[in-house]
């Protein structure tokens, strides 16, 4: 057991006790934190993992609370790369920690690993919870780390030009070509040494600006340094343009299927590049001559804006503006029923198809075969089948455009699987109360291929709930909610449509009762080594299962009361109907004498002599004042001195008493002496100071001779300057002293010494 086990083990206790929580559950998880890696030299607790083929081996700490299952797993779960779990990614799981309460998991970073805010938590299965989710870390696994390589899109060239010629006005898009699944990655390009982020961090960018362009892989601030993949500059000069544009087309709106003439470059010469695009996507590469682009109308995305790239030796690279190209005679057709339906043996359906145009025809299809007769917009299906609708519009400024509704797929079913789950989150043993419903319905087709059809068939069944093989009286609706241990037991759901009957899997219910159990203590200290407190609870535990709990660790008593002669953080669970009922946590701690203060704070305390000085104390039931020679002077709480002298005060909290003495002493009413006679006579033969200068163990007092060396430096100056044996050779000498403090200089003189 590492040791600072019991640090977190108190912080988790004290936790709970600041929350007010009663119980507990099974376990409390705290959230992982980084370990260091016992396989490398030194103290190696990582801060970010920077994993790759050569080095992938990372710890996490995980401290937990206080007892799981036998078979209990743990595990260790990372989050994407934006600290989400909705698809959490398993990186270790153990089975052999279920009595280790502080251990270490091991583990790699998965390959597709790269971002800066990914997360941890860990997982328990027997009970079931989630610890916290840990602070957010910079995490990549550096997969590529060779120098990328950029060009300008278009030049296919074996050895790409390291220079473009961009026209005034115009942009071009540089891209990196070396990378295999480069769009998984970010990217960092700067333009002059300078940052570009105008064009996000993908593989390429769009430019417009003449400078120097390089671009490496983004693996975040710690990581990306030891990658080396900054690519060689690419230069991008700014020239005059040639005017680019697409000539005007004969026809801007076209139907379906109609034949037009192509779309067409104002320079049309075969030794340039041409590059076509729709909606700003490439739709045909750079081609040489390719000055033309055919629009295919009978594809149904035709409509776009098309602009057209040229790139070539003596020009600059320019792009034309848009040419919006639309599509004339539009509609829309809908299927109005669901994708796929099923249809019980003997019945028919309703299929049903419309358009937001008008007048349309319909044409209805099964197993793309044309249905004789049937060209209304609904149609009645009596077998099984493929089915859809073509809906045709006449008229207007294009002939007949026909389009086609999706599909709906109308099968008989073998039978239904139904499955149940709990509707909110559960635990055993934790839950007080919970609701099972429906989660899933399925028909299952004569090939073993299933079928949801949850949402269409769910109101169609009739239900019956059973408990424990035994049908549960009244519940016969979709859902069931259970409230009380008395409803523990497992639980399934009977479906019966027509000739179909289905019964669910079966889920366990094991409640928590709904009720407190409430421990209390006669104490809450322990005073000294024979100090006992009795811990006891008002519910009956005659006849009850039943265990005593201090600091987490199960106590070898039976007791209905325990007593106890040490400090700790008590429990008590009670097994009700198969589930540990636990109770409050009750805190019995050593006597501290810090509890009980008096104020003023100062052990010695001075006031002129003629008045009074207020003393109060706090943090005790009781007080006792005494003097030194033990004669009570009071009672309560504060009580005025007007004599010099010793006292003490006997405070008791509960059971435990604080003893505390001070000192009153009258303050001086002379000031600091500028003269010394140090002849041995009895009188004034050292520097005495008042008594505002000696008690204070916070004032210095310091003097100099007149060399200013230093010749006393005291705290609490015990008036004990010059000594006997001290020898002056002159007759009169003067020093120079200084009283302070630790914010401020409080008296500054000289002295002189007359021996």
């Amino acid at each position: 057991m590492k040791p600072n086990f019991l640090i977190k083990l108190v912080f988790s206790i004290l936790s709970f006790v600041a929350l007010g929580m009663t119980t507990i559950g099974a376990q409390t998880l705290n959230k992982p934190t980084p370990a260091d890696n016992p396989n490398l030299p030194g103290n190696s607790v990582w801060t970010a993992a920077c994993g790759s083929a050569s080095f992938n081996e990372y710890y996490v700490n995980f401290t937990w609370l206080p007892t799981v299952a036998a078979d209990n797993e743990f595990i260790l779960e990372l989050s994407d790369a934006n600290g989400l779990f909705t698809n959490a990614t398993e990186l270790s799981r153990v089975s052999d920690k279920n009595t280790s309460f502080d251990f270490d998991f091991k583990f790699a970073l998965p390959s597709n690993t790269r971002g800066d805010a990914y997360r941890f938590r860990v997982r328990s299965t027997k009970p079931a919870k989630t610890s916290p989710q840990s602070e957010s870390f910079e995490m990549y696994y550096i997969d590529f780390n060779t120098t990328l390589k950029i060009r300008e899109m278009g030049d296919t060239a074996p050895t790409p030009a390291m220079k473009v010629e961009l026209c005034d006005g115009g942009s071009t898009t540089l891209e990196v070509y070396n990378v295999p699944n480069a769009e998984t990655y970010r990217y960092n390009w700067y333009r002059n040494t300078s940052p570009y982020t105008s064009s996000g961090y993908g593989s390429s960018i769009e430019v417009t600006e003449a400078g120097y362009y390089v671009v490496e892989l983004d693996y975040g601030n710690t990581c990306s340094g030891s990658s080396n993949t900054q690519s060689l500059s690419i230069e991008v000069q700014v020239g005059s343009s040639v005017g680019l544009n697409i000539n005007p087309p004969i026809k801007a709106a076209l139907c379906t299927g109609e034949t037009v003439a192509p779309l067409e470059a104002n320079m049309n010469y075969p030794d340039l590049y041409y590059t076509w695009y729709k909606n700003g996507n490439v739709i045909q590469p750079s081609s040489q001559g390719a000055y033309t682009f055919s629009i295919d109308t009978n594809d149904v995305s035709f409509p776009g804006d098309y602009s057209v790239k040229v790139q070539g030796n003596g020009i600059c690279t320019e792009t034309s503006d848009p040419v919006s190209i639309t599509q004339d005679g539009i509609f829309t057709v809908s299927r109005d029923n669901p994708a796929n339906m099923v249809m019980l043996p003997g019945n028919a359906i309703t299929l049903n198809a419309s358009s937001d145009a008008s007048p349309v025809t319909y044409q209805w299809y099964k197993d793309n075969v044309a249905l004789s007769g049937e060209t209304e917009s609904s149609l009645v299906a009596n077998s099984v089948g493929v089915y859809y609708a073509e809906v045709s519009l006449s008229g207007g400024s294009c002939a007949t455009s026909t389009k086609a509704i999706e599909t709906t797929t109308v099968v008989h079913p073998n039978t239904f699987e139904f499955k149940i789950d709990y509707a909110t989150e559960y635990i055993n043993c934790f839950n007080t109360s919970v609701a099972l419903e429906i989660a899933r319905i399925d028909a299952v087709l004569s090939d073993g291929s299933k079928m949801e059809v949850t949402s269409d068939l769910q109101s169609s069944f009739n239900y019956q709930w059973i408990k424990n093989g035994i049908n549960v009286i009244g519940a016969t609706s979709k859902t069931i909610s259970l409230i009380n241990t008395g409803e523990n037991g497992s639980y399934a759901l009977n479906a019966t449509l027509g000739s179909f009957n289905s019964i669910s899997n079966d889920l366990s219910l094991q409640l928590l009762t709904n009720e407190s159990l409430t421990i209390t203590s006669t104490i809450p200290f322990i005073c000294s080594s024979g100090d006992t407190a009795i811990i006891s609870t008002e519910t009956n535990l005659s006849g009850e299962t039943f265990q005593w709990f201090k600091d987490g660790i199960i106590l070898p008593t039976a007791t209905e009361e325990l007593t106890v002669t040490e400090a700790g953080t008590y429990q008590l669970t009670m097994e009700k109907n198969g589930c540990a009922l636990m109770s409050n946590q009750v805190i019995v701690a050593p006597f501290d004498d810090s509890l009980v203060t008096i104020n003023p704070a100062a052990k010695e305390i001075v006031f002129p002599e003629g008045s009074s000085k207020e003393i109060s104390a706090n943090g005790a039931n009781s007080y006792q004042w005494f003097t030194e020679n033990n004669v009570l002077l009071g009672d309560t709480a504060t009580i005025t001195l007007t004599m010099e002298g010793t006292y003490m005060l006997i405070a008791s909290v509960n059971d435990c008493q604080v003893m505390k003495t001070f000192v009153v002493s009258y303050q001086d009413i002379f000031g600091v002496p500028n003269v010394v006679t140090a002849n041995g006579d009895g009188y004034n033969d050292q520097w005495v100071l008042p008594n505002t200068y000696t008690k204070d163990p916070e004032i210095n007092v310091i003097i100099y001779n007149q060399k200013g060396e230093e010749v006393l430096n005291q705290f609490q100056y015990q008036n004990n300057w010059p000594e006997a044996n001290m020898k002056f050779p002159k007759q009169n000498m003067v020093f120079y002293y200084t009283i302070k403090n630790a914010k401020q200089t409080l008296k500054k003189g000289t002295i002189t010494v007359i021996r």
